[in-house]
């Protein structure tokens, strides 16, 4: 039993060991960004985050044995990259329409877990907690912390169907269902004068809450539609 105790202690003192918390630490926190992320069906979801995090782990991992290898005085150098790099990842995950831009939340909160993973990597693993804490609260809970903190948003898709003013009710109800917000709905019957296929666009108001894959899924189910695009 004592050899067994002994053989715990000295595998918890190798860097292995350490460099494997890390990872797992970082799994976690920036998972819990990650999932309430991809609960609002945005760009950028649980494996996003998660990937992003061990990566800022890894270079500051990196830079800090670097830093140690050749006697240099700035670990910080090569994690300071890192920072301009997830500029892209970030402008991936924003969209603009017109006057409205959307994604610029999810893009902070990558910014987040990258600065999250690095404080995991350089050791500060009670800062990273509590910094995960406060972003999952800010993600989640500020429309209810703050009610001018706008938490509904515009959904425009287009339904292509069979006969779509007998379809009109089915898709309603669904709507209903997920308390949408119709505030305008155009019925196109006969795009293409050999059928009797055609479509139809609704814009709604959505919550921010609302799983847009879950309603999306069950709009596709309905026995007359073909597809369904988000336009």
């Amino acid at each position: 039993m004592a050899d067994i105790i002994q053989l715990c202690k000295n595998i918890i003192v190798t860097d292995e060991f350490h460099m494997l918390a890390k990872l797992i630490l970082i799994s976690i926190l920036s998972g819990i960004i990650g999932f309430e992320r991809e609960s609002y069906s945005k760009p950028a979801g649980f494996r996003t985050h998660v990937l992003v995090g061990i990566s800022a782990v890894l270079v500051m991992v990196c830079g800090m044995e670097i830093s140690q290898m050749y006697g240099t005085n700035d670990p910080t150098r090569i994690p300071a990259q890192l920072l301009s790099g997830i500029g892209f990842i970030g402008a991936g995950t924003i969209l603009s329409n017109g006057f409205k831009v959307k994604g610029l939340t999810t893009a902070s909160g990558l910014l987040a877990v990258t600065c999250i993973g690095l404080a995991v990597g350089a050791g500060l693993y009670i800062y990273s907690v509590i910094a995960t804490v406060i972003v999952y609260i800010v993600l989640r809970y500020s429309h209810i912390l703050n009610p001018k903190v706008e938490h509904i948003t515009s959904m425009k898709f287009k339904i292509t169907v069979n006969s779509p003013k007998e379809a009109l009710s089915y898709i309603n109800d669904i709507i209903v269902k997920y308390e949408m917000d119709v505030k305008k709905v155009k019925v196109v019957e006969n795009e293409d004068e050999d059928s009797n296929v055609g479509y139809i666009i609704y814009d709604c108001k959505v919550n921010r809450e609302v799983n847009k894959n879950q309603f999306i899924t069950e709009i596709v189910k309905l026995e007359r539609v073909k597809q369904i695009n988000e336009i």
